[in-house]
């Protein structure tokens, strides 16, 4: 029986991902590629791994026999790997980083760039979404690290968590709208506004839903007049003059700095939350990993000590 690790990759990734086309896409294929590859996996072992019922797949009780095997396998391919990159040190690597939409739009480039002047050889690939999609997809092993702005109800036990850091959420409202030239609005007055707001999983509209539960019980009881799933879209919705919201001050800065919208605090309120470097305990970090961790530590203590916060 001869079984490749393109295959047992293409089979592992059909199963976590439950579709041939999405599996295709994840591992940069055509979809009649990854479909050869599980029939000739098929035609190797001698039985069927999977039911196809329209776009649907299912394991077959063989398939789930040989699922179970076949992530063993991987997992140790890959600690093979990791050994090797050790023993022959930081050179070159994969560092799969994933970022809710504030550091993963604002903050990671930045980042990045710096990390990769110092270790040109390694590939990084980022993955944007909300804070909960992410810390998923660190778990299920994905994505190697993760930078979220909320770990609070989703925080799991096998995830370890550093601060990173700091962010403020200010309400933005649009050029010539009446509250301009404010600095701050009372709280009772933002319900009765247009308001856009971010997806369930965000970990913006989370921060902002704890900061205003004290005045509302709950984000529906805002004048909704859009749901959006980036601070971008958030932004450009705001500009047009769809409504007001409130969003990372982080993501506002050049459009402040251009004087096309207007950010103010609620009266007696200061949202601030952090960013946090996610991943997963349980797993064996690449030296990649490892690099990138101590990077990021040591980049945060040198801005905390430039501005004065380290005692």
């Amino acid at each position: 029986m001869s079984i490749s690790l393109r295959q047992l990759e293409a089979f592992c990734k059909i199963v976590e991902t439950g579709s041939f086309s999405k599996a295709a896409d994840e591992i940069c294929l055509t979809q009649s590629s990854i479909s050869e590859r599980i029939a000739s996996l098929e035609e190797e072992i001698g039985v069927k791994l999977f039911d196809r019922f329209g776009r649907k797949v299912f394991l077959t009780d063989a398939g789930r026999f040989f699922y179970i095997r076949a992530k063993r396998f991987l997992e140790e391919k890959e600690r093979i790997c990791l050994e090797m990159q050790d023993f022959l040190g930081l050179k070159k690597g994969e560092l799969k980083i994933g970022g809710s939409t504030i550091p993963g739009e604002y903050l990671l480039p930045k980042v990045i760039k710096e990390f990769h002047d110092t270790y040109p050889l390694i590939d990084i690939k980022i993955t944007v979404n909300d804070s909960k999609k992410i810390q998923d997809m660190v778990l299920d092993g994905h994505l190697h690290l993760g930078i979220v702005g909320f770990v609070g109800d989703h925080k799991n036990p096998n995830i370890e968590a550093v601060k990173v850091c700091k962010d403020e959420l200010v309400v933005v409202v649009p050029k010539g709208h009446r509250w301009s030239n404010r600095d701050e609005v009372e709280a009772h007055e933002i319900i009765k506004e247009p308001f856009i707001i971010r997806e369930r999983g965000s970990g913006t509209l989370r921060v902002m839903e704890q900061y205003l539960k004290k005045y509302i019980n709950s984000s529906e009881e805002l004048n909704i007049i859009a749901t959006l799933g980036s601070s971008t879209a958030v932004k450009e919705g705001i500009k047009s003059g769809l409504g007001i919201s409130i969003i990372s001050i982080k993501a506002i800065e050049s459009e402040l700095n251009a004087g096309l919208v207007s950010a103010l605090r609620i009266k007696g309120i200061k949202m601030i939350r952090y960013f946090y470097l996610i991943w997963d305990k349980r797993r064996t970090k690449s030296p990649a990993s490892e690099a990138f961790i101590k990077f990021i530590k040591e980049k945060r203590d040198y801005e905390r000590l430039r501005k004065g916060h380290i005692r």
